[in-house]
């Protein structure tokens, strides 16, 4: 099954969204990037707004992610 990391505060909508679509969604506000960093490679996804960044560093810690949105 495919996983996507929320780690934005998103409205219900966009949640349901992804449950619509069979996807396992997390939710995990505001993670550090330490733990952004230890988190990521259990998702096939992450979806943000502003509040999180996604370093080169970070995302190096996944080679299953596959979309950023």
């Amino acid at each position: 099954m495919v996983k996507v990391l929320i780690s934005d505060r998103m409205s219900p909508r966009a949640v349901s969204i992804f449950h619509d679509r069979g996807i396992e969604v997390d939710e995990r506000y505001d993670l550090d990037p330490a733990e952004l960093s230890a988190a990521i490679s259990e998702y096939d996804g992450v979806a943000v707004r502003s509040s999180t960044k996604l370093m080169a560093d970070i995302l190096a810690k996944s080679d299953r992610l596959k979309v950023i949105g």
